[in-house]
C-alpha cells in the first residue's frame, strides 16, 4: 500500500510522519505539501501513487479536492487535526501521529 502524508509546507508534520512510519507494515510512505513554498509539492503523480492519504488539517483535504477533483474524491483521505505548531521529530508530534495513524493503517490491511 502507498501512503501519502500531507501538510502545508512539507517541513515538519508530514516529513515526521513519513520518517517514523518508514518500513511499518511493509507499506510505502511519502510526504508532500500543499503550499507553493512546500519542500515537496503535492502533484498529480503523487495523487495517482497514493492509495491512502493522511492530511494534517481539514484545509488540506479541501485543497486536494479543489485541485484534483474526482481523483481526490476517489481516495481514502483521513484528517488528523494536527495543528502546525510542532518542529520536525517533536516527541509530542510523534506520539500524536502514532496514536491516530496506526489504528487506521492496521484496519486498512
Amino acid at each position: 500500500m502507498n501512503v501519502l502524508f500531507v501538510c502545508s509546507r512539507n517541513q515538519w508534520r508530514s516529513p515526521t510522519a513519513e520518517k517514523i512510519f518508514q518500513g511499518y507494515l511493509n507499506h510505502n510512505y511519502r510526504s508532500a505539501g500543499t503550499s507553493d513554498s512546500a519542500r515537496i509539492k503535492i502533484s498529480t503523480k503523487l495523487m495517482e501513487w497514493a492509495d491512502l492519504i493522511f492530511v494534517m488539517e481539514k484545509k488540506h483535504k479541501q485543497l486536494l479536492i479543489s485541485r484534483y477533483g474526482t481523483q481526490a474524491r476517489s481516495k481514502e483521505i483521513h484528517i488528523l487535526d494536527i495543528p502546525d505548531e510542532f518542529a520536525y521529530m517533536d516527541q509530542e508530534l510523534i506520539d500524536m501521529l502514532k496514536v491516530t495513524i496506526k489504528p487506521i493503517l492496521l484496519a486498512s490491511m
